[in-house]
């Protein structure tokens, strides 16, 4: 069993950056893929990036690619999302997850999920 808990999030103008972590307890992530996902107000949730369990392979939705980086540090058992240039419409609650699989953009591949932390965009 895996307990993830998001942190990091907050309010931010647009353009502004904000970085997510998201802390893992009761076995090391280093044999579990990682995601991060999001919903926005009224939608459903969404892929944002994954990271394969050696940290070497990543992979992001089209609407954060060049913006967003997942990246790792398995001796922390942390996962973080570096997200820049932010715009109102990444607005959403960001939830990290851990899939025993590969990092697949697929929800239901994931395992265990965290409750999710607010980001919200001004314009």
């Amino acid at each position: 069993q895996v307990q993830l808990v998001e942190s990091g999030g907050g309010l931010v103008q647009a353009g502004g950056s904000l970085r997510l972590s998201c802390a893992a307890s009761g076995r090391t992530v280093s044999g579990y893929a990682m995601g991060w996902f999001r919903q926005p107000p009224g939608k459903e949730r969404e892929f944002v990036a994954g990271i394969r369990q050696s940290g070497v392979s990543t992979y992001y939705a089209d609407s954060v690619k060049g913006r967003f980086t997942i990246s790792r540090d398995n001796a922390r058992n942390t996962v973080y999302l570096q997200m820049n240039s932010l715009k109102p419409e990444d607005t959403a609650v960001y939830f990290c997850a851990a899939s025993t699989g590969i990092a697949t953009m697929i929800r239901s591949e994931y395992d265990y999920w965290g409750q999710g932390t607010q980001v919200t965009v001004s314009s």
